[in-house]
């Protein structure tokens, strides 16, 4: 995996001209503008200014959307956009997103107050989807260009893109196309038109030509300067969240609040423990209280030490670590069933430094409620007086520290305030137990432990049990009882396919599950042909989301076929190709994605209710935050907070939280020169038809299947 930061190409003296603000001594004279760090959102309720707005609210950016679909907006004038405070000019927006070049009626005079206000303060524009035409600096279309699908087109960053703003790709931007049936993306590729100061930075083939054609490119003008895009998108697709980062660092010079990293843990549960096997003619796992059938006997699936080997090699060899969820009793019942021999576990402990170790109790016991299962679907069992009979207390921290002790004594290097409990129990599970064991959150203190794994596709957000805070886990659709690829396609064939073609019917009975198949996948090639590449596709979905969370998997599937490998290896060898290598992926811990998920949080629930406000005038950001709170921000690489190097190389510029003290924090720019005057305005042209607003499919959601089960 690429590691190594380099120094980024787009000049500081780009970024803070940019803004068209002064550097330096200037920043003491009073006409020079305060420019405050939020955007301004205009959305016409279309998908591209909805992703622009999703990308700002996950890196924690404040922007102020007006929606001109609602007749009660507020009217965009002067005043709405500037005034003056403490004697000083002050921009109440650093950036503008418009659904396109000029989204209001002829002769607007919003429109003509934006224009002035981005003249005035030097506050760039982008036109989240607009139609190829001269008064977006580019030709028409018809002559020479092309409108139409890019479903499956290779478009790449321009050699000015790489030293501006997308300089974190490595070149490729792949449009998507998942369903060949439906048409994903419409763009229209142009040329600029004579005389326009226009740069490309993104562009893709024009079909039927030798010439190519612009997809996002930079359009100087009348003292203006816009960021003109020309195909449509939703948050979702691969396509725009490749270009996200770069659309948000133009249009704020570099400098806002927020932040966006690329993140990608794999929890690998139940190590040292076996899984129980999906059996393809009774379509059930042995073992499961919904298959009992005398004939059949369990075929459990464990690693062995040849799999530690190969996970030790795979982790080499992409720089990655995995996170295994250990139940030590696993090894005890097999040394026992074995005459004290257990080549996986020495195998395991030889090896413990290659790996991160989480708690996963020592049995992997139900901690829920006292489970009867006597009935199918089990149900809680009750006392005498009807009320839940739980699990103890006892029982749970009796599983934690027990466990806890046996990872110590095989010297495995553990966080002792992390946790996964088996299957995700004790917390809700839904229907049967609808509210957590009451007991949970006293053996979780009793216990010491501060973070807590729980299923993202049940509980999405991150809340507090008793003194520990969970942490959701993506549940990925490698499942828990398939060690071999035609095990996997079997049941994903059973679980993802109709009553009639012989499957579990979940899909009729739940038309929004995204993962149903319109016919049974091939055993032979169904695995490789298509789970691989959905499951790949929705995690690295994930990962360039700008979203911490981890994935989880489970040691059966890094055994036997290593199932596992083929989706973990796509989402990372996917990644470096696209990503330059300032710009890895970052592979934190369970504690440390806790901390960011709470941070987060906070900062959202700080902004949302006004209580952080910053601005910028010159080379000086101020931000004004609750104490206590921690605060994120993106600069130029060599700004600093109070004289001390402010944050972490990412992606061409410095991130990180900062606590706030009470006081004003004061972050400084680098100096750099000004930039030259933008270049006269091109000729004026006939206003055209808009651009389609095509809508696309909203992505792939989480699965629901046996792999959410801890």
């Amino acid at each position: 995996m690429k590691r190594t930061i380099r120094t980024a190409v787009l000049t500081v003296g780009a970024l803070i001209a940019s803004l068209g603000l002064p550097a330096g001594a200037a920043q003491a004279d009073t006409t020079t503008p305060r420019v405050d760090l939020r955007v301004l959102v205009v959305s016409d309720g279309g998908p591209s200014t909805d992703a622009i707005a999703a990308e700002l609210d996950a890196a924690g950016t404040p922007y102020t959307e007006i929606d001109l679909t609602r007749s009660q907006r507020p009217v965009i004038d002067a005043g709405f956009l500037a005034d003056t405070v403490d004697g000083r000019p002050r921009a109440k927006y650093q950036a503008v997103v418009l659904p396109n070049d000029n989204p209001f009626p002829a002769a607007s005079t919003e429109m003509a107050a934006l224009a002035a206000y981005e003249r005035t303060y030097a506050v760039p524009q982008v036109d989240a989807y607009t139609y190829a035409r001269p008064e977006a600096g580019l030709q028409y279309p018809v002559y020479g260009g092309y409108s139409g699908s890019v479903d499956g087109v290779r478009a790449s960053v321009t050699t000015a893109g790489r030293a501006g703003p997308f300089g974190y790709l490595d070149g490729a931007v792949p449009f998507e196309d998942i369903d060949p049936a439906v048409g994903e993306s419409y763009a229209y590729l142009s040329n600029p038109v004579a005389g326009a100061d226009f740069t490309s930075y993104v562009d893709a083939p024009i079909p039927g030509r030798a010439t190519r054609g612009s997809l996002v490119g930079e359009y100087r003008h009348d003292g203006r300067r816009e960021l003109v895009v020309t195909f449509v998108y939703n948050q979702y697709q691969q396509q725009f969240r490749l270009l996200a980062r770069g659309i948000v660092e133009w249009m704020t010079g570099g400098v806002h609040l927020g932040a966006s990293r690329n993140y990608f843990a794999v929890h690998v549960d139940d190590v040292f423990a076996a899984d129980d096997r999906w059996n393809t003619a009774l379509n059930c796992t042995p073992g499961d209280v919904d298959c009992t059938d005398p004939d059949v006997t369990a075929d459990p699936i464990r690693m062995t030490p040849a799999d530690v080997d190969h996970a030790v090699a795979w982790q080499r060899q992409h720089d990655f670590t995995l996170d295994f969820a250990y139940n030590g009793a696993g090894s005890v019942d097999h040394r026992e069933d074995n005459n004290g021999a257990d080549p996986l576990a020495d195998e395991l402990i030889a090896d413990r430094n290659a790996f991160r170790w989480i708690n996963h109790t020592y049995t992997h016991a139900f901690l829920g409620c006292v489970q009867d299962t006597s009935v199918v679907p089990w149900k809680c069992a009750t006392n005498a007086d009807g009320s839940t009979r739980w699990v103890s207390r006892d029982e749970i921290a009796d599983e934690i520290a027990a466990n806890r002790a046996w990872g110590q004594r095989a010297g495995l290097p553990l966080e002792h305030d992390e946790l996964v409990t088996g299957e995700h129990s004790g917390m809700k599970v839904l229907p049967q137990q609808p509210a957590d064991n009451p007991n949970l959150a006293l053996a979780l203190d009793d216990t010491d432990i501060a973070w807590l794994g729980s299923d993202n596709s049940r509980e999405p957000g991150q809340r507090s049990v008793g003194a520990a805070t969970t942490v959701p886990r993506h549940p990925m659709n490698v499942f828990y009882n398939a060690g071999r690829a035609a095990e996997q396609t079997d049941e994903y064939n059973w679980i993802y396919t109709s009553r009639a073609q012989g499957g579990s019917g979940i899909c009729e009975d739940n038309p929004a599950t995204t993962t149903c198949l319109a016919a049974p996948l091939d055993p032979a090639t169904g695995y490789t042909g298509h789970i691989v590449p959905l499951e790949t596709r929705i995690a690295l979905g994930h990962v360039l989301s700008n979203d911490p969370k981890p994935h989880f998997i489970h040691q059966s599937n890094l055994a036997e076929d290593r199932i596992a490998y083929p989706v973990l290896s796509g989402v990372l060898d996917g990644y470096a190709a696209l990503f330059a290598d300032d710009t890895p992926v970052l592979n934190p811990r369970t504690s440390e994605i806790g901390i960011e998920l709470g941070r987060r949080a906070a900062w959202g629930t700080a902004l949302r209710s006004g209580q952080v406000t910053a601005h910028r005038i010159g080379d000086t950001v101020t931000v004004e935050a609750p104490a206590g709170l921690a605060v994120t921000a993106t600069l130029p690489g060599g700004s600093t907070l109070h004289g001390t190097a402010f944050g972490a190389p990412y992606a061409g510029g410095v991130s990180g939280w900062t606590p706030a003290a009470g006081t004003p924090l004061t972050l400084t720019l680098p100096s750099a020169p000004a930039a030259p005057a933008p270049a006269a305005d091109a000729p004026a042209a006939p206003v055209t038809e808009p651009a389609p607003d095509t809508r696309v499919p909203a992505g792939v959601t989480d699965p629901v299947g046996p792999s959410a089960q801890g």
